[in-house]
């Protein structure tokens, strides 16, 4: 293979909703870069991206799969992510290494749900696209529905490029308002002939054809003067327009075929060769600190890590775009951010499942090398002289978890392992083991997602396991001040243990005065502090206490075991064994024993006193609350709204956004078990949500009776 320079090479990702055909348009671009010699096909399980068992077997995209297309000189490195937006990981990591997208609209179903939400990720990574209508030879293919909505859905203006000239069974023509000519289609393989437009479409085509003159003056003010002056530009002069128009977003050129039978396909890449933005043309990549790395084939050689991938008897492939300079087997490199260093080996393009070995890659080019010692994703990876970290990539919070355990425990460890390399592939799945829930929770971006994880954990690595609802992390903490006393005496021989401890409990804020005196059911007690120790507790909130022990009461020793025993029982509540927070505890009396008092009795004394005191302090229990942002249809707002009300959520804002409501809402984590399943369904798949942590507050009191009962239960169990 040649060696492409970075103004020879177009980055592609391919965009749209699953089922809208974009596996089967990188298959017919393969196939006209001359990659493969005969087209794969979906159905058949047999294309170069769709290459797993699962994907088979769901006749879908799942992974995101990157393949290449030499033509008319130019490469095109072409990434077909998943179109499910449970699978949307991969897609962000696309657009961290892509200049382009292509937003394949099935010519049956116009720009539905899929669509929309690949169009939103597309517009919040600032990244240009081209529309290609696809499926236009299907029975029920209407190119006018399907022009009608996307002019009335996008935000970015869409300008006719090519339209079909008889859309439906039997299409076979298209006609091109730039190049104003007729592509006819004599068999499906994309053999095609150039023919005059016919007479009957010459007025509509002129129409589009100035529409499209019109929108590519819009763009650059030289071109907009030649205009006026002639009335007219050349097509050279309104690839420039277009050019800059696509590159800042100002419009989207659109383009229709058929991928199935390869029509459209080819003239779709002569366009993003001559037009679309490469890495010369497109943004510069930043570093962390804002600075912009120019595509230069000579200087510092540095690569961004995208993606990694495991493979039987291969080990990690690491997937890279090369920033800067030019990457070279064997060549040293170093990770800017820890300084360890890793040798590169031999280098290779991606062809789906399969690879193309190659000497060298220049700045802008895409390919994989294997076995990194540390594979991770977002690492930069450069040569002396390059001290930067490239921005990395940003991916969304998760919506959706579950707990997961083993059905063996045997298999403990391996279910870990496998889980930790799970995450590693894809950092959308975030996996960590809860030491207050004593569960494994594994969160991802829905439930399908999570059930594909399944399923490659029970076919692939023959492991059995069980999902279940994750417990929801409470605190418990208390309303008013309260006291209790309590004394440990066992005796059984030999040396006993005794201690006894009096103690006072009050919430505590910050700001709070230092106590002195409080009355508890009539008596007063008054402290005198002559210690206090402040405790950031791992679990958020504090512990305060106060020793204010007079006289020699109980040792100066035995008072770091009773800060222990009160520790200990805040880290399993009295209420429902969630942890404990926001506690105020002043040590105000006791009795100790000269032989038989030691740490443990103060410890066991101390613990059963918090207890007490905790029962008889008005306590509650606190639940997290989360902010979550939802995206709805219009036309599903209300059902949206009635189920978040029914979740317990408070309201907090809505505003508008061309046919969509945005919903910010307070909802209790308790409520929000299996929520993207249930919004799928009740907007048709076209809505999204995401959900941040907000705080902790109180539950009410009818949830409250209900946890008291349920842990009770467990607790006599």
């Amino acid at each position: 293979m040649k060696k492409y320079l970075p103004n020879e090479i177009k980055n592609i990702v391919l965009l749209g909703a699953s089922g809208s055909g974009k596996t089967t348009l990188s298959e017919a671009m393969a196939f006209e870069g001359k990659v493969i010699e005969r087209r794969g096909s979906v159905e058949n399980d047999s294309t170069l991206s769709d290459n797993t068992d699962i994907e088979h077997t769901y006749k879908r995209s799942i992974y995101p799969s990157q393949m290449f297309a030499e033509f008319n000189g130019y490469k095109l490195n072409i990434i077909d992510p998943p179109g499910s937006d449970d699978f949307c990981g991969g897609l962000f990591s696309a657009f961290k290494i892509a200049d382009v997208g292509i937003l394949t609209i099935n010519a049956e179903e116009g720009f539905e749900a899929g669509t929309e939400i690949q169009a939103r990720y597309a517009r919040k990574h600032m990244k240009p696209i081209i529309f290609f209508v696809n499926k236009l030879d299907s029975e029920k293919a209407s190119w006018e529905n399907t022009l009608e909505s996307m002019e009335h859905n996008s935000h970015v203006k869409p300008v006719v490029v090519q339209y079909p000239l008889n859309p439906g069974v039997g299409f076979n023509a298209i006609i091109d308002v730039l190049l104003m000519k007729c592509f006819r289609f004599t068999d499906d393989n994309g053999t095609r002939i150039e023919e005059p437009i016919p007479e009957s479409e010459k007025a509509r085509a002129a129409e589009l054809h100035n529409k499209l003159v019109e929108a590519a003056a819009e763009n650059d003010e030289s071109l907009m003067e030649l205009y006026f002056e002639k009335g007219e530009l050349t097509e050279d002069e309104i690839r420039s327009g277009l050019k800059w128009g696509i590159s800042r977003r100002d419009l989207i050129p659109v383009f229709c075929g058929s991928a199935k039978k390869d029509i459209g396909t080819k003239r779709l890449m002569e366009f993003c060769c001559r037009v679309a933005p490469g890495p010369v043309k497109a943004p510069n990549v930043k570093t962390v600190d804002g600075e912009e790395v120019e595509p230069k084939v000579d200087g510092p050689t540095v690569i961004f890590v995208y993606k990694t991938h495991s493979e039987p008897h291969l080990g990690e492939v690491s997937f890279f775009r090369v920033i800067t300079g030019t990457l070279t087997e064997g060549m040293e490199l170093t990770d800017t951010q820890n300084g360890s260093k890793e040798k590169i080996g031999q280098i290779f393009i991606p062809v789906g499942k399969n690879r193309v070995k190659v000497d060298e890659l220049c700045a802008g080019d895409i390919g994989c090398v294997v076995k990194l010692k540390n594979p991770k994703i977002n690492r930069t990876l450069a040569t002396a002289g390059f001290e930067g970290v490239i921005e990395p990539i940003k991916f969304p919070e998760h919506r959706f978890r579950t707990a997961v355990k083993a059905v063996k425990n045997s298999d403990d460890e391996k279910l870990g392992e496998a889980l930790a390399k799970a995450s590693l592939e894809d950092p959308t799945i975030v996996v960590e083991y809860s030491k207050e829930l004593k569960q494994t929770i594994i969160h991802g971006q829905g439930e399908h997602h999570l059930n594909i994880l399944k399923w490659h954990l029970t076919n692939n690595l023959k492991l059995d396991v069980e999902f279940m609802p994750p417990r929801i992390p409470y605190r418990e903490t208390i309303t008013k001040a309260a006291a209790a006393d309590y004394r440990h005496k066992k005796q059984s021989g030999g040396a006993g243990q005794f201690g006894e401890v009096h103690i006072v409990i009050e919430p505590y804020y910050d700001g709070a005065p230092v106590p002195s005196k409080f009355k508890i059911d009539g008596k007063d007690i008054v402290l005198n502090v002559r210690s206090t120790e402040e405790i950031d507790l791992e679990w958020g909130g504090k512990l305060v206490f106060h020793n204010c022990i007079v006289g020699g009461a109980i040792d100066a020793r035995f008072i770091p075991a009773v800060i222990k025993g009160i520790q200990e029982k805040m880290e399993n509540g009295p209420l429902t064994g969630s942890y404990a927070r926001d506690i105020r505890v002043a040590l105000y009396d006791g009795k100790m024993h000269p032989v038989d008092s030691n740490e443990i009795s103060f410890k066991l004394a101390a613990r059963n006193a918090f207890k007490e005191a905790f029962r008889n302090a008005g306590p509650k229990i606190m639940e997290p609350i989360y902010m979550i942002e939802v995206l709805t249809p219009s036309d599903r707002m209300g059902d949206v709204m009635s189920d978040l009300q029914n979740r317990r959520a408070i309201i907090e804002g809505m505003t508008s956004e061309k046919g969509f409501e945005l919903i910010t809402a307070r909802v209790p984590l308790a409520e929000l078990y299996r929520y993207s399943t249930v919004l799928s369904s009740l907007s048709n798949g076209r809505a999204s949500y995401n959900m941040k942590f907000l705080c902790y507050e109180q539950v009410p009191s009818d949830v409250q009776t209900k946890l008291l009962k349920e842990y009770q239960d467990t607790d006599e169990e």
